[in-house]
């Protein structure tokens, strides 16, 4: 008999990997202990206060990959000050010219996207869901807004909610709900042996019931909206460590059942700190 209850616990175990982590190993940890062990996990209280301002730099490749084809080369630049964001990408092939999203700490501007002079989808959702933006979240530490490094003004609730496996990795997901209410779900992970931040994920869902008649109506699927951020290949910088790789998915599926994936491979090869920046990198237009 206890030879069999133990078979059956390993069969459980490799049906279900996550509940090898206990839950003793999910609870030890408080939230407010993981948003610490984090910030150390970028460098030290010196040399975090120390930097004010960040440029980086770096290569950048567009592809659609459900919903569209083709490969294009580009470039990416990012600069933060404070809670003050620009981030850019620039392609010069194609309809697609790139992004270009700014926010001067109290409003956001975005540029259009394509030779027509329109936005693309991914812009649209971060214009429309501007928690992402004026949060800091996007890109993650690699801005100085990034809110964690600014908890006691940012105000946000952190919810630790146990450890989770992202691509083979152990990770604790933390849900982080902004100070002002958004209707987006918002999940952060941190590697449970670095603490570093690896991934953040945004989602959106809105239900769509009004087809041309009812039976079609009851057809249609949510309207949803998946954006996810994949950070790695950590390089230290200044006595900060900080991600050297940045990958974008943004995925529709709509109610029609149609779905789109695009991807932004994005590889940061110079981030300079404490540059003068010119104040005009941060004009709302």
């Amino acid at each position: 008999m206890l030879q069999r209850s133990c078979i059956l616990v390993v069969l459980f175990l490799v049906m279900h990997p996550q509940s090898m982590f206990s839950s003793a190993d999910e609870t030890k940890l408080t939230s407010e202990e993981l948003v610490a062990r984090h910030l150390e996990a970028i460098g030290s209280a010196a040399a975090r206060s120390a930097v004010k301002t960040r440029v980086v730099q770096g290569s950048a490749v567009y592809a659609p990959i459900v919903g569209g084809g083709g490969r294009v080369e580009g470039k990416t630049g990012l600069v933060s000050e404070g809670h003050k964001l620009r981030f850019m990408m620039k392609f010069n092939q194609g309809d697609y010219r790139g992004e270009n999203v700014v926010f001067n700490g109290s409003a956001m501007g975005l540029a259009f996207a394509t030779s027509n002079q329109s936005r693309s989808v991914f812009g649209a959702f971060l214009s429309s869901q501007d928690a992402i933006v004026r949060e800091g979240l996007l890109p993650g530490v690699l801005s100085t807004a990034w809110p964690l490094l600014d908890i006691e003004n940012r105000k946000p609730k952190i919810i630790l909610e146990g450890l989770k496996r992202i691509d083979g990795t152990a990770a604790y997901q933390v849900r982080y709900l902004p100070h002002k209410h958004s209707d987006l779900q918002i999940l952060l992970y941190f590697d449970q042996e670095t603490f570093r931040h690896i991934k953040s994920v945004y989602s959106l869902d809105v239900g769509n019931n009004v087809g041309p008649s009812i039976t079609e109506s009851i057809r249609l699927q949510a309207d949803r909206t998946t954006l996810e951020e994949w950070f790695s290949d950590f390089q230290t910088i200044d006595g900060l460590t900080l991600p050297s790789h940045w990958k974008i998915h943004f995925t529709r599926e709509l109610p029609n059942g149609a779905t789109t994936v695009t991807e932004w491979d994005l590889k940061e090869d110079e981030v300079t700190h404490n540059m003068g920046l010119d104040p005009r990198n941060f004009e709302v237009k």
